[in-house]
């Protein structure tokens, strides 16, 4: 079976604000990169598709609510939720088991955006 979640355009109002704090948050850098005169942070990926962009955006593009995306930090899901608050975050649900399936947190990114992190172990 194929990855189901392959990409994702992460909507932000600062650029360089966000990828500050995705880069603490996940623990690896994060790339501001340019196509066509057009900016965006590349998401830390293992050179396959399944990763995603912050894309410079407008206000109402900021969602607090709808869908979920889970970002993987595993085995370190203490130091990003540190990490969360330190960089502009805010923690919208502390540490939660999912019983076999690890653990989460939900969050605000720096931007306002609604995201969850999940670890299969419990740092």
């Amino acid at each position: 079976m194929k990855d189901q979640i392959n990409w994702i355009d992460m909507p932000v109002l600062d650029l360089d604000r966000s990828v500050e704090f995705y880069s603490a948050l996940l623990a690896d850098k994060v790339e501001i990169q340019s196509f066509e005169n057009f900016k965006f942070g590349l998401l830390p990926h293992a050179q396959t598709n399944v990763s995603g962009c912050l894309v410079p955006s407008t206000a109402d593009k900021i969602s607090t609510i709808g869908a979920l995306i889970y970002f993987n930090v595993n085995g370190r899901l203490d130091d990003a939720l540190a990490q969360v608050t330190a960089h502009g975050g805010k923690i919208i649900e502390g540490k939660t088991a999912m019983g076999p399936h690890g653990f989460r947190a939900i969050i605000h990114d720096s931007e306002g955006n609604r995201i969850a992190l999940h670890s299969r172990n419990e740092q």
